[in-house]
């Protein structure tokens, strides 16, 4: 392999401007996810106030003179400036896609708040180019696995191929797993290393390609010929819009319900009164007669049924915030999965969603 891409000495700066009084890093972070998709990191990430001249000076010098590419991350109206202060350090002149070359360093410019002919693809390629690296990369996509078992696959995988890198990115227990390769390893010994980590992380994966959840779903749904309907509380309805947003959904999905209350699982579901009083709303039997109520109009094949406390306080009874209940009915039969997640309400209601969606996924696959 060559391990060019991640000699130390390749030295990739990071300035970004920015406003400080908007505390919003998110385009920083999808940056700086997109190099490591690439296989480059950055040695330095500098945030700097756009209105603090003395300070931009002094980090653009020390991003042209010690480091062998530098990143500027900035408003368009910051363009002009940024690029004459390059040209007149380091010399040359900027292409059409605002890359500066030269035999010192190389100074690429991304818009945070425009369009940008520059891709970060497009730099990821001319610094392959500059070091000569050839690399591809592989995906394993898993739900719910803890983090423990993920570095301990990676560990495995390492031990049969010590020339792979990872990158791991986890989005409410969502995550994607990329192995980067060398176009010199051994295609036998990558599929070895590869096949470690599947096995040691099976019952969390649902794809071996950088695919979402969804897609992967509405992609079984179609091959088993099958049709499904989603109940949801506590979701308000996440799955639902995650579902809608597949191209071609309209072939597996039939409906959605919001029955956010007492009265509407009744009505809309079938959901028992007793069950109700005697259990509660957020209970392994309310679950389980959510997803039930829509099998039972033999309008899907599979449903998926939501009800718990996102927060951030509990309900009228005793049970905690985060204890989620997610039911998944087919015509054989009803299992309802419980859970008690931890963190903000954004943060259990989106990892509810996919498990949801997850624990469909391993039901028919």
């Amino acid at each position: 392999m060559n391990t060019a891409v991640y000699d130390k000495t390749q030295k990739n700066c990071l300035i970004v401007f920015r406003n400080k009084k908007i505390n919003d890093f998110a385009g920083v972070n999808n940056v700086i996810n997109e190099f490591a998709n690439g296989g480059y990191y950055f040695d330095k990430i500098s945030c700097i106030a756009f209105n603090s001249s003395t300070e931009i000076v002094s980090a653009l010098k020390d991003g042209f003179e010690n480091y062998e590419n530098t990143l500027l991350f900035c408003p368009k109206a910051m363009e002009n400036t940024l690029k004459n202060f390059a040209v007149s350090t380091l010399g040359g002149e900027f292409d059409g896609l605002n890359i500066l070359k030269t035999e010192k360093a190389s100074v690429f410019v991304l818009f945070s708040d425009d369009k940008n002919r520059l891709l970060t693809t497009d730099i990821c390629a001319e610094l392959d180019k500059r070091y000569g690296v050839n690399h591809g990369c592989a995906y394993v996509k898993t739900v719910g696995a803890p983090q423990k078992e993920i570095l301990s696959a990676i560990n495995s995988a390492k031990n049969i191929c010590c020339e792979l890198e990872f990158n791991v990115h986890e989005s409410y227990g969502d995550c994607k797993i990329e192995v980067i390769y060398g176009v010199n390893t051994a295609k036998s010994v990558f599929d070895r290393a590869l096949r470690e980590i599947v096995s040691k992380l099976d019952k969390y994966i649902y794809a071996l390609e950088d695919i979402s959840l969804a897609e992967r779903l509405v992609q079984l749904l179609k091959l088993r010929r099958m049709k499904i309907c989603t109940a949801e509380s506590f979701t308000g309805g996440g799955i639902s819009k995650r579902l809608v947003q597949i191209s071609g959904v309209s072939e597996v999905y039939f409906e959605g319900l919001n029955t956010y209350s007492n009265e509407a699982k009744t009505a809309r579901l079938g959901v028992d009164e007793m069950t109700l009083k005697r259990f509660g709303a957020v209970s392994e039997q309310t679950a389980a007669e959510m997803a039930e109520g829509l099998i039972k109009d033999g309008n899907c094949d599979i449903s998926i049924s939501t009800t718990g406390i996102a927060g951030p306080k509990s309900d009228n009874t005793n049970k905690p915030v985060g204890l989620i209940y997610i039911g998944i009915a087919l015509k054989e039969g009803t299992a309802v999965y419980k859970y008690e997640l931890k963190g903000s309400r954004e943060n259990i209601t989106e990892t509810a969603i996919n498990l949801a969606l997850f624990s469909a996924y391993k039901s028919i696959k």
